[in-house]
């Protein structure tokens, strides 16, 4: 009897932990701090700039558009900006999840401030946290003046009226998502003559990492970045992303820069016509069509950081 009573008295203590817990981080979190008072001047040069990155660098406009997924690599097929892409549960995310109308129309009420600590902390203009589908991990440590571009940008979209569902993450990540947005840490944008400085920055910009890695959980397993493996389901099939380390034989370790530029530089070019894709076919969510946009020497600063990280022996299943 007297060991009942301590293990009933040990699980009463655990349950009021929980619970304690629970409290925290579903009252408390997410704490990033307030929105900072924003009002970014719209100049040209950084609405040309955020058209560059949002478009074809940090690809908001790959989430925040509807895609044609009955064509290769799904071509934006809606109004810029008009969200209402989906990540579910059938592709593997723990819940509903819609990228949100981010043109005028939706972000009529938000100061500059809101969005930018959205975009670069993952809360909201309610104090709400976001899933990191959303970069705001990786958009939190770049450049303030990139991000002020970004929003100059989208501030100029034509206003789309679409009214984008809620998100509906599963439990327990409808509790857990409120402890994943975290306090940005800016850097400054390296100078383009810093080739493999100015390549990583990119590639944080990009994401590259988020998917050319094995994943747990959402999260990039260590020692598993860039050397692929991560898994994409859709009614095709399971896509895998590849290993773009530079290992000589499961890597890309024997491609050239200039082979490395012209992958990406074979979507832009005017013959380039997006194949259908019939049932059962092989499909990849890389935005070709978005990344082939980057600059030549974008990408080439890209492909020289790649050089730098350790290539990993990993030989990857692309599609079954």
């Amino acid at each position: 009897m007297k060991a009942l009573k301590i293990i009933g008295k040990i699980l009463a203590v655990l349950v009021v932990v929980i619970a304690a817990g629970i409290t925290y981080v579903t009252t408390a979190l997410p704490n990033t701090g307030a929105a900072p008072d924003l009002k970014i001047d719209r100049t040209a040069a950084r609405i040309e700039r955020g058209e560059y990155l949002a478009n074809h660098v940090t690809v908001c406009m790959d989430c925040h558009s509807t895609r044609d997924w009955s064509q290769y690599a799904g071509p934006v097929s809606g109004a810029l900006g008009g969200g209402g892409e989906e990540f579910t549960q059938e592709m593997g995310f723990p819940g509903k999840f819609y990228a949100p109308n981010i043109t005028p129309y939706a972000l009529a009420g938000w100061t500059d401030g809101e969005i930018f600590r959205a975009v670069t902390t993952g809360v909201n203009k309610s104090g709400k946290a976001l899933f990191p589908v959303m970069g705001y991990h990786r958009f939190g440590q770049l450049d303030k003046e990139d991000i002020y571009s970004v929003i100059a940008y989208i501030r100029t979209l034509p206003p789309v009226q679409t009214n984008v569902p809620k998100s509906e993450p599963d439990f327990p990540v409808s509790i857990l998502i409120n402890a994943m947005p975290q306090e940005a840490s800016f850097t400054n944008r390296p100078p383009e003559t810093d080739q493999v400085a100015y390549g990583k920055y990119l590639i944080t910009a990009t994401g590259c990492v988020d998917c050319h890695s094995k994943t747990d959980k959402g999260s990039v397993i260590p020692g598993t970045e860039f050397g692929g493996g991560m898994e994409f389901r859709s009614p095709n099939g399971v896509l895998c992303s590849a290993n773009i380390t530079m290992h000589k034989k499961t890597g890309i370790g024997n491609w050239t820069q200039e082979a490395f530029v012209a992958h990406f530089k074979a979507y832009t070019d005017s013959s380039y016509v997006s194949s259908k894709v019939a049932p059962g076919e092989q499909n990849t969510p890389m935005p070709w069509t978005m990344y082939s946009g980057m600059k030549e020497q974008d990408l080439a600063a890209i492909f020289a950081y790649l050089n730098t990280v350790k290539p990993i022996d990993h030989e990857v299943v692309k599609f079954d």
